[in-house]
């Protein structure tokens, strides 16, 4: 038998039975997993200041405050044609459900996208000054918020002590008063419609150390002049323009008893009947403060240590750098009665209808008030050794740079290492310390 022969005879007996086996099963495929559902925060760690931030929501208003804790207030939820963008931006500044919504009062471009914004990151409190003749819609509105299990409740004063304003803690430090309305303590004012609304909106003063934010709402004249009669509003850092700048807001007096360094007026690109109104830019103009329109300079951000408030814009003017800040002292530190520093630098005084051009950030410490010859006092003061820094800037210097001697004593801080200095402040550009 040739050798071949029983190899060939075994391939012929095993190939039928190879062609009989069943086709090996498919693998089968994996099993759906649950859809994963995006967090619906990510916002950044606490950085130990106070943030706000003007949204740019059209025609309408939103604010948010982020305390150096992280505790967060929305102070108004803009119109409803806002809502696709606040649902988005709000998670990217939070990493928790808000812990305070505020509504100012019942108009619809300041509550408009509440329902879909709750829907999407909730909250724990909503303010609202419960005010007669609200629309049945708003009703409606805080029926479904109330039913989520958030707490609505009013500014009223407390029962204990009826002549003090409600204050509300964010944060150490940090503290929201509710200036108006004060019902049942206080009548309310007088209008009809919407005029009535408006004139009792919540109006807040946030404060941080020396620095603060007014927030008006859509506050008219006689609610500014009653504020001022009764000595319940005082100089402040940073002014939001009550009732997107109609001509029967921000009167002369009241921007006399305020006095702020920055004003933001929220209005859309189109505006509104008179929003903002000439008269009403002329007369923040002449108080010296600077301009920041949301329709022009997009969404605005303040950043304060409780010394100072930086402000950046989302949109800069022609010609002006990319980096460029504003920078504005807080309250206790300007004279009582001098023009605020700012206002001394060159070209600060706003457009009527355009943000100003101005320098890059103004640093306080390098003011022409601070540039006298140092005294004694201050010589003495700067050590030779180590590393410095000033409590309201960013970063550290070594005690020769040249940047280090234009700190002024009441600011300067002393580290013996540079460990210690880097744990707080970031190394200075001009000398590399």
């Amino acid at each position: 038998m040739s050798p071949r022969l029983p190899l060939l005879l075994g391939l012929l007996l095993v190939a039928p039975l190879a062609c009989k086996q069943p086709p090996p099963a498919s693998t089968p495929p994996p099993e759906a997993s649950e859809p994963t559902t995006p967090s619906r925060y990510f916002g950044p760690p606490p950085d130990g200041k106070l943030h706000v931030y003007f949204f740019d929501v059209g025609q309408g208003d939103a604010a948010l405050i982020v305390s150096p804790e992280g505790n967060t207030v929305l102070v108004d939820a803009g119109p409803a044609s806002a809502a696709g963008h606040l649902v988005n931006r709000l998670p990217e500044l939070l990493r928790r459900e808000l812990d305070l919504v505020i509504l100012t009062h019942p108009h619809a471009d300041h509550r408009g996208a509440l329902d879909p914004l709750l829907r999407r990151v909730g909250a724990r409190r909503l303010l609202e000054p419960q005010l007669p003749g609200a629309p049945e819609d708003y009703d409606a509105l805080l029926g479904r918020v109330g039913a989520r299990g958030v707490q609505v409740f009013s500014p009223a004063p407390s029962s204990s002590t009826p002549n003090a304003p409600l204050k509300l803690p964010v944060g150490a430090g940090v503290e929201l008063t509710v200036l108006w309305p004060r019902a049942p303590a206080e009548a309310l004012l007088p209008g009809d419609g919407a005029v009535g609304l408006e004139s009792n909106s919540i109006v807040l003063r946030l404060t941080y150390g020396d620095t603060s934010v007014l927030f008006m709402g859509d506050a008219r004249a006689q609610t500014e002049a009653h504020l001022v009669a009764r000595g319940a509003v005082s100089r402040s850092t940073l002014l939001k323009v009550g009732a997107h700048g109609i001509s029967d807001a921000s009167t002369s007096a009241f921007l006399s008893a305020v006095r702020p360094q920055a004003a933001i007026v929220s209005v859309g690109a189109s505006g509104g009947p008179g929003m903002p109104a000439r008269a009403t830019l002329e007369r923040l103009g002449a108080s010296s403060a600077r301009l920041f329109r949301t329709d022009i300079a997009g969404e605005v951000q303040a950043v304060s240590d409780g010394r100072q408030f930086v402000v950046t814009p989302q949109r800069l003017p022609a010609g002006v750098p990319i980096d460029t800040r504003y920078t504005f002292s807080g309250a206790d530190l300007l004279p009582p009665t001098a023009t605020p520093a700012v206002a001394k630098v060159a070209d600060t005084k706003p457009a009527t209808d355009t943000p100003r051009q101005g320098a890059s950030t103004t640093n306080v410490d390098d003011l022409p008030a601070a540039r006298k010859p140092p005294t004694p006092e201050a010589q003495q003061a700067m050590p030779t050794q180590g590393y410095v820094a000033s409590r309201i800037r960013e970063s550290f210097h070594v005690p020769s740079c040249p940047a280090a001697k234009k700190i002024l004593p009441r600011n300067l801080i002393h580290f013996a290492t540079r460990e210690e200095a880097a744990r707080k402040f970031r190394p200075a550009r001009d000398c590399n310390p």
